[in-house]
């Protein structure tokens, strides 16, 4: 212990004989066995500019951790974007069947009919079936599933299809819970204010002690948030793997499925309303196009995204998405039109025409 004093107390009188740009050796000593002393030498920096290069502002400075991002940043690439992003509804439940479960049952505990649970092990047969085409043996998928009990029964009912070995993860997520329909113990009331919603406007109307569409739409913001951090990092697979093969499944409701896919694609109000419900145990599949953005025009048809509710100008952003790259802006985007009237192309190319004569 004195020994150990001794040492601490030469080396702060060896640092106080330097000047500051002078080398400065700390020796530090340890004791080990049978009283013999361990002594370890700490360079400190060699002139007053290599300290200056290493500081950061009067900041502690950890080059060491620069160069290691610098070189990580310069040389990694991205983890590979899931190949999919699959939309699905609960199967069918007893609140679908008969209305008044509501007024006994808690939204959150209403759970699945037969016919529901038949509708699950169905999708997931599709699901696997679909992927399957793609002929790859490497394939997996990754759950997010709404906590809500018709929710969590259908990713069981689905998730048969799958052995262990292809199930990269799942993650139960509050913000795909449905929509608040707010304390509807009386049943005739509900019936009122679903037809008033009808009236006033589906995405804005808020339901008494619940929730809008609208607000919906803010906590699935941040939902979509979290799932883009997660595609960013390559959350779905272990460290050092870069499988491109990688199915996200989403398991959700009607109208929070209907109000991911408005955010997502930046679908206005007008576009969210006219789109129709999802059916139970129904999909709606994103597949990575060309570009590496997702596009519904991938997997699906023309025929079937208009069934759904997607308009010529949607269909159109569609087709661009087939073939954009991630980050990349559709600078020809047609909703623009809905927006501002008052462009008329015969014009415009008559002023553009002026322009070009001009010069």
């Amino acid at each position: 212990m004195a020994m150990a004093q001794f040492c601490f107390s030469a080396s702060l009188c060896y640092n106080s004989c330097f000047p500051r740009n002078a080398t400065l050796s700390l020796t530090l000593c340890k004791p080990l066995k049978n009283g013999v002393f361990s002594f370890n030498t700490i360079q400190c920096c060699t002139s007053q500019r290599e300290a200056i290069e290493h500081s950061d502002n009067g900041l502690a400075s950890f080059p060491e951790k620069h160069l290691h991002r610098k070189s990580a940043t310069s040389t990694k690439a991205p983890p590979p974007r899931p190949r999919r992003i699959i939309l699905v509804r609960h199967g069918q439940s007893e609140g679908n069947v008969d209305e008044s479960v509501y007024t006994r049952v808690s939204d959150p505990k209403i759970g699945l009919t037969e016919k529901g649970l038949e509708d699950a092990e169905q999708c997931g047969k599709r699901i696997r079936e679909m992927i399957e085409k793609d002929k790859v043996h490497n394939w997996k998928v990754y759950f997010y599933v709404s906590p809500y009990r018709r929710g969590v029964e259908t990713l069981k009912g689905l998730g048969r299809a799958f052995e262990r070995s292809r199930i990269a993860g799942m993650r139960e997520e509050p913000r795909l819970r449905e929509q608040d329909f707010g304390n509807f113990q009386d049943r005739e009331k509900m019936r009122l204010e679903k037809a008033i919603r009808m009236l006033y406007g589906r995405f804005f109307y808020r339901f008494p002690n619940g929730e809008s569409a609208a607000d919906v739409y803010d906590r699935i913001t941040g939902f979509r948030e979290t799932l883009r951090a997660d595609i960013d990092i390559g959350r779905f697979q272990p460290p050092g793997e870069r499988n491109p093969n990688i199915n996200l499944v989403i398991v959700s409701h009607g109208l929070t499925l209907r109000v991911f896919l408005m955010r997502w694609y930046k679908w206005t109000v007008e576009q969210f309303e006219r789109l129709n419900n999802f059916g139970n145990g129904g999909v709606v599949v994103m597949e990575r196009g060309y570009g590496g953005r997702y596009s519904l025009l991938v997997h699906h048809t023309e025929e079937e995204l208009r069934e759904f509710g997607l308009t010529d100008e949607m269909l159109s952003d569609q087709e661009w998405q087939k073939y954009a790259k991630p980050g990349e802006l559709n600078y020809d985007c047609p909703t623009l039109n809905s927006f501002f009237s008052h462009f008329d192309n015969d014009c415009g190319d008559e002023h553009e025409n002026k322009i070009n004569s001009s010069e």
